[in-house]
């Protein structure tokens, strides 16, 4: 912990429980457990107090005592992230949302929904849905993860394409600042022009600014078509070729392309065998396309039927699957979302979560995967993902075998011990392609590092320069996003 904080002492910990209200706080270890773990198990934190507020005003009392007392918060959503950002490193305090869950405001009419941060992403989906709307956020744990979560991380998904990231669908926040002061901009604006943009600010801050309590969210309308289809290509070149295709043939009507190797699906078929083959042939490559349309006069089947024809003749396509029915359409998203399970029964898997310009993307996989393999000889890369906004998941999974056997536990460990070894060597691959080391995960405490040694002086000092001016006493998520300020 850095020396400016200090750490709870039992008599902080009850004001600080009785801040959060009844049912408020939660001070056994069994129920503070499942609070400091995160999704890959790759972060164990500890934490002696999870508050679980239920109002702004719970939040701004508590975040008001921590700053006065010097006493570290670490905000959290849903507990979904994969940069270890929610979790807590040093012994500091869990702040919960989960229980500022409310539905505040939907406005179909001028296509808004004000949702408080600990709603799950599902529930407010859910809600604009009740009111004839989409919220078109979309990702694979919006069961669990929660709105603010969402803002913090400015979480991306598989319909950034068409519709952006969480910063483009952020109209207004409220939030708590370090110190209590809430900040009350919920406005439902398309356009207010003054001044710096404090809500830009804070989405993707990762809770080391402010604390993130509601937020007003843009809504659209539902499609009344969506034609999805699963396609077989016959190169990485080809999806590239693909994709320039589909774009210049739907247009804005493309709302999601993902790209899909065939090793990944091998082993979803060999470890979920719910899932079947869309295709009667195999292919080294796929992409899932997704056409919609407000109008329900067969628009978009017609695009992805001209596409695929075209695309065809042309050989860039070698076969596919137009669905026939919601439920087949809903089937080829299900094996897409099965991907991400399915590598864990492969034993580990290094992940990177990179973006690179979409033109750039077959070379860039083809570089890193041949860099990897000469890194780590069996190793197995399986890169995917939102190919039409170039994030790709450059995973790679440990050598075969590698699994089975008694000592597998150990043979894992020492495969994850080359993590940071195999991402340095993948980030300076992404950073020649002109591309991101973070494209929708964010920073948090793995990449922390990493995005001191590529950001310039200037830029680092301006970041430190906007925590300090927010956090000045380092209270909020110490350690995450910037190294070498107060509070990391």
């Amino acid at each position: 912990m850095h020396p400016d904080l200090k750490p709870l002492t039992a008599g902080l910990a009850a004001k600080f429980a009785a801040l959060a209200g009844p049912h408020g706080a939660l001070e056994a270890p069994s129920e503070i457990a499942p609070y400091t773990q995160e999704p890959r198990c790759l972060y164990h934190g500890a934490s002696p107090l999870v508050l679980r507020p239920a109002t702004v005003e719970q939040v701004s009392a508590i975040l008001h005592l921590a700053h006065e007392e010097r006493i570290a918060i670490v905000p959290q959503g849903g507990n979904t992230g994969l940069v270890g950002g929610q979790v807590p490193f040093g012994g500091e305090i869990i702040l919960s949302l989960s229980r500022l869950n409310r539905i505040r405001d939907i406005d179909a009419a001028g296509n808004t929904l004000t949702v408080e941060a600990g709603a799950t992403l599902a529930a407010a989906q859910e809600a604009a849905a009740s009111a004839g709307r989409l919220f078109p956020l979309s990702l694979g744990s919006e069961g669990s993860c929660q709105i603010g979560g969402n803002i913090a991380s400015n979480a991306g998904g598989v319909h950034v394409l068409r519709y952006g990231n969480t910063r483009d669908l952020v109209l207004g926040l409220e939030a708590v600042l370090p110190g209590g002061a809430v900040i009350h901009g919920l406005k439902a604006l398309r356009k207010d022009n003054t001044g710096y943009d404090l809500k830009s600010l804070l989405v993707g801050s990762e809770g080391t600014l402010a604390v993130i309590t509601a937020a007003t969210l843009k809504l659209f309308p539902q499609p009344s078509e969506v034609a999805t289809a699963f396609v077989g290509l016959p190169s990485l070149d080809a999806a590239g070729a693909f994709f320039s295709h589909a774009s210049e043939g739907a247009g804005p009507l493309l709302t999601a392309f993902e790209l899909i190797p065939r090793a990944i699906l091998d082993f979803v078929f060999r470890h979920l065998p719910q899932h079947r083959d869309p295709l009667a042939a195999c292919f080294p490559w796929y992409a899932l396309v997704e056409i919609s349309s407000p109008l329900g006069d067969g628009v978009a089947d017609r695009a992805a039927l001209s596409i695929l024809e075209a695309a065809m003749e042309a050989g860039i396509v070698a076969d596919a699957a137009l669905a026939a029915s919601e439920a087949q359409a809903h089937d080829f998203w299900r094996l897409r979302e099965a991907i991400v399970e399915a590598q864990k029964y492969e034993g580990g898997s290094i992940k990177h979560d990179v973006s690179v310009p979409v033109a750039r993307i077959p070379a860039f996989i083809a570089e890193a995967t041949a860099a990897v393999e000469a890194l780590l000889p069996g190793a197995r890369p399986v890169p995917f993902g939102h190919f039409g906004d170039g994030n790709i998941h450059f995973n790679v999974s440990q050598p075969e075998g590698g699994d089975a056997g008694t000592d597998k536990e150990a043979r894992k460990a020492a495969y994850l011990a080359r993590w940071d070894e195999m991402q340095a060597l993948v980030h300076g691959i992404v950073l020649k392609y002109g591309g991101s080391i973070s494209a929708e995960h964010g920073i948090g405490r793995m990449k922390a590092d990493a995005l001191a040694a590529i950001k310039s002086p200037a830029e680092m000092a301006l970041l430190r320069g906007i925590k300090a001016a927010f956090d000045p006493r380092g209270v909020l998520n110490p350690g995450k996003v910037l190294v070498g300020c107060k509070g990391s």
